[in-house]
């Protein structure tokens, strides 16, 4: 039987399948396996996903974004409050609903965020047909845990009125400690789980206590001043600093040029997660000025210190709020591959983990090579190791372009790494497992 997952976030979206007893994300039509939640309306067509984010700049007015934040609420909820002041899309109220009022030259439409949210669904509906068939519409779709009654059912229609068939509504902790196989595959015992998600416009924190393969949910605390925009808009702030200080134009009140800055920042966000450094160029900033500016890792968390311990303080203060200290946490779950665990949890506690990485190669050559090293000590003394290298063979060459390499590191509970090295474009694929240090 194939089954369908959806995750629904406020800023992207993905979806995984179930078939011959795996489960795996599934990428979309443009190879990314996450999806911007982004719909932008036009004259004749609405468009959902990248195209749309990208399109933003000029049609931001009838671009919607963070739909989940409003979704199943009602106007006099603060958080709609402030979503409805920050929208660049005008959010209004018809006949007791919100609406996003849109305007295509021709006639102003009024749309609810349930038909935003459905096209969404569809758009991973569609992702997952290209693997399972159009006979597979059996969904479970992940929701936060302090998600209300109103916004279940509102994002349950909207999945329904996709053409799913909605099997389950399940809490984004469990699901994440079910991808992990947490529980389930040793089910006698209690442990205590601290479950770590740094999504798009929030963090949110659970621990979580398995007993028998049962959860249980401790205590939960989700911060809306912490995301991955956040950390875009303090890159974006740097770039426009930059920029005053080589041409003497402070564009931070020009709405369109911070839009580019927030584009290019993003880019480069993601760039950095796998680069020492990534480079800014934007065509015709401000004034027929184009902007070209270097940025180095060292730089970016310089720049998001403040917010880095943020996410550690967040950890700490649920974990008083629990009774608990670090000893207490037997296991950690990094939803969002983020690094701040390491603080708090040394090398002694194995989290289980994945990551994964897009590489660039040159279209040119037939074979690639990806090396890992591990590394000890710190700054000046860090000494690297290579421990392991994945080797992909027999690719068909190109004469012009790069191909990309998609990377997935999954670090498992017994503390083994698996490691997946995939070409995007044949699915040509290599697979090594490195065990554990006896």
């Amino acid at each position: 039987m194939a089954a369908i997952g959806v995750h629904l976030g406020c800023t992207s979206a993905c979806v995984a399948v179930y078939k011959d007893g795996r489960a795996g994300v599934v990428a979309n039509d443009a190879g990314d396996r996450v999806t911007p939640a982004v719909v932008a309306y036009s004259e004749n067509e609405e468009v959902v996903g990248l195209a749309a984010k990208q399109s933003r700049i000029r049609n931001i007015s009838n671009t919607v974004m963070k739909v989940k934040q409003i979704l199943g609420r009602s106007s006099d909820d603060p958080q709609v409050q402030k979503y409805i002041m920050e929208s660049k899309c005008l959010v209004v109220e018809k006949n007791g609903k919100l609406r996003y009022e849109i305007d295509t030259g021709e006639e102003t439409k009024f749309v609810n965020p349930e038909d935003v949210a459905r096209l969404i669904f569809s758009k991973m509906k569609e992702t997952a047909h290209s693997v399972l068939g159009s006979d597979a519409n059996d969904v479970v779709i992940t929701v936060p845990f302090d998600f209300g009654e109103k916004q279940k059912k509102a994002l349950g229609e909207a999945a329904g009125a996709a053409g799913f068939t909605v099997l389950r509504l399940i809490h984004e902790p469990s699901a994440a400690l079910l991808a992990y196989g947490i529980g389930q595959d040793s089910p006698t015992g209690k442990s205590n789980i601290l479950v770590f998600k740094l999504g798009g416009t929030s963090l949110s924190l659970s621990v979580m206590e398995v007993n028998s393969g049962m959860y249980r949910v401790l205590s939960t605390n989700t911060d809306d001043n912490i995301g991955g925009a956040h950390f875009t808009a303090a890159l974006a702030q740097y770039l426009a600093s930059e920029f005053q200080r080589s041409f003497k134009h402070d564009v931070r009140g020009n709405a369109r040029a911070m839009m580019k800055l927030m584009n290019s920042a993003e880019v480069a966000k993601h760039s950095l997660s796998t680069l020492g450094s990534a480079n800014c160029f934007l065509d015709s900033l401000y004034e027929g000025q184009d902007f070209d500016c270097n940025v180095s890792r060292a730089r970016f968390e310089l720049l998001c210190s403040s917010l880095f311990n943020k996410c550690v303080d967040a950890i700490r203060g649920l974990l008083d709020q629990s009774g608990f200290t670090s000893d207490d946490i037997n296991k950690g779950v990094d939803e969002s591959g983020a690094s701040m665990f390491t603080v708090l949890f040394p090398s002694g506690t194995p989290l289980p983990a994945r990551r994964q990485h897009t590489l660039q190669a040159p279209g040119s050559i037939s074979s690639v090579c990806l090396e890992l090293y591990e590394s000890e000590g710190e700054n000046s003394a860090k000494e690297e190791t290579k421990f392991a290298q994945v080797v992909l063979q027999d690719l068909d060459k190109k004469e012009n372009g790069l191909r990309d390499i998609l990377a997935v590191l999954t670090m498992k509970r017994d503390g083994s790494l698996h490691v997946t090295c995939t070409d995007q474009e044949t699915g040509k694929c290599e697979v090594i497992t490195i065990e554990v240090a006896s």
